[in-house]
């Protein structure tokens, strides 16, 4: 039925299928990036406290009665360690993202979206038609001026802390352009909470913002806090709103209460173990330093290949080495 096209996908080298890889290897493809994927004693630590309540998964939405104390457990100490008003527990960071922009961006609203963000909430702008202005990747300048271009009665600004296939920050300038133009501002942390900062919180702790009412951030808890689902984190206004009028949210059926607490006994732990883990991170980024001249913030390292063939070509190589990439 759709031979043809599996056919022109091969041919070009971006045929994609599901793997098995050997444990043994030393895995640096996946975004666990503080290797708690692994960790049995977390993982007892979630089963532990799953154990404490009648009920383990989540049966329904979230607003029928799939909501569980361990969502809110999770949803007010997220919030807490990081300086919002409230947290909002989601199925995974694709719904998370599509739930922000198809809620937020409504009639008479712009939103201005860096180029180079994820695939999530690119498909969710895609429902928004005129209501969208993508800025160049990082460009405060072409940032300002499409935002005087399109003035709107809500402004509203989309970006990554970490981008996931540059690895390189959001600038700091494009928190200051909002602040100045009292944009909603809409901070994707999948790739930086967990990564950035002292405490590990992420780019706002990085650069040391103050939260205030206009910011968004969404994280999500399958790369660092080695687990599955995602979080909003808002002020109780926004996540209010989002409740009533996000479909993601309204409905699906509630997050995994086990993910959701072994997210939880993880964000404990790494709020324990920050100092060690940043040290860690330093010292791999001082290693890829030393090694190609690569200076990086993020745990993203990305190295440009001429074409698909060669990529996966040096993919095999690599994993007869010991190495997954």
């Amino acid at each position: 039925m759709y031979e043809n096209e599996l056919k022109a996908l091969q041919r070009s080298g971006r045929f994609r299928e599901r793997k098995l890889f050997d444990d043994d290897l030393v895995d640096l493809a996946s975004n666990d990036y503080l290797g708690l994927s692994t960790n049995k004693k977390q993982f007892k630590k979630a089963v532990k406290l799953v154990k404490e309540y009648e009920t383990f998964s989540s049966k329904a939405s979230m607003l029928v009665n799939g909501y569980h104390p361990i969502h809110q457990l999770f949803e007010e100490r997220m919030a807490e360690l990081n300086g919002f008003e409230e947290g909002l527990v989601v199925g995974s960071g694709y719904l998370a993202n599509m739930a922000l922009i198809e809620a937020l961006v409504r009639k008479g609203d712009v939103l201005f979206m860096d180029e180079e963000y994820h695939a999530s909430g690119v498909m969710a702008s895609e429902l928004l038609g005129d209501r969208v202005v993508k800025f160049k990747h990082n460009d405060v300048t072409d940032l300002i001026e499409k935002m005087e271009a399109h003035p709107a009665k809500r402004q509203i600004i989309a970006v990554e802390g970490v981008y996931s296939m540059s690895g390189d920050l959001c600038r700091k300038e494009i928190f200051d352009v909002a602040d100045v133009t009292k944009a909603l501002m809409i901070v994707d942390e999948a790739h930086s909470a967990g990564v950035l900062g002292l405490n590990l919180l992420g780019i706002f702790e990085f650069y040391g913002i103050k939260i205030n009412e206009r910011h968004i951030k969404m994280g999500t808890l399958g790369k660092a806090y080695g687990s599955y689902g995602a979080y909003i984190l808002a002020s109780s206004h926004i996540v209010s709103y989002l409740v009533n009028r996000a479909k993601p949210i309204i409905y699906s059926t509630a997050p995994s209460v086990f993910d959701t607490a072994l997210a939880y006994v993880n964000m404990k732990h790494i709020r324990k173990n920050a100092e060690k883990y940043r040290k860690k991170i330093l010292k791999h980024q001082i290693m890829v330093r030393k090694a190609i001249g690569v200076h990086t913030h993020s745990l993203i390292l990305p190295i440009e290949m001429p074409n698909n063939e060669d990529t996966l070509w040096m993919q095999e190589g690599l994993m007869e080495q010991g190495y997954l990439v």
